[in-house]
């Protein structure tokens, strides 16, 4: 397969399992959205190895080790950052003591809701994907990875 096609591919996937994500909340099993998204990566990672005009020599192989670090070095400083704040909000209340009733008429949204933290978690799992992407385009550009060879 081309690599256009490959990545037309994961575009499809994706969207599956956005799709399987959706079920998995309506039908409040998560289960589905878990079992669809270990099965989607290997779908890619098996169709990654027949991508027939991919290109790995080393200044492609240099070029996405760069990227892949600095992504990690600014992630986890985003993503410990966030942790803190999480670990700050889940502990602003009495540990195992019930906060004490609030006057009527109770709000749903005023306690806590551990779906947010997830929510967050993928809003910044999303952020690491545009992160590397940005090294990954920056690194292109500075070693030269889409110049063509002179030979």
């Amino acid at each position: 397969m081309k690599q256009n096609t490959f990545y037309f591919l994961t575009g499809i996937i994706g969207l599956a399992e956005v799709g399987f994500f959706w079920i998995s909340v309506v039908l409040r099993n998560p289960a589905i959205i878990v079992v669809t998204f270990i099965l989607g990566v290997l779908l890619i990672y098996a169709s990654r190895r027949t991508i027939s005009d991919r290109t790995d020599d080393e200044r492609s192989a240099l070029i996405t080790q760069k990227a892949g670090a600095r992504t990690l070095e600014i992630f986890w400083i985003l993503f410990f950052a966030i942790s803190l704040g999480s670990l700050v909000m889940g502990f602003a209340t009495p540990l195992g003591i019930p906060p004490p009733p609030k006057p009527f008429p109770r709000v749903p949204h005023d306690e806590p809701n551990l779906g947010y933290f997830g929510l967050l978690q993928m809003i910044l799992l999303c952020g690491m994907v545009f992160l590397y992407i940005g090294f990954r385009v920056y690194y292109a550009r500075k070693y030269g990875e889409w110049d063509k060879d002179e030979e």
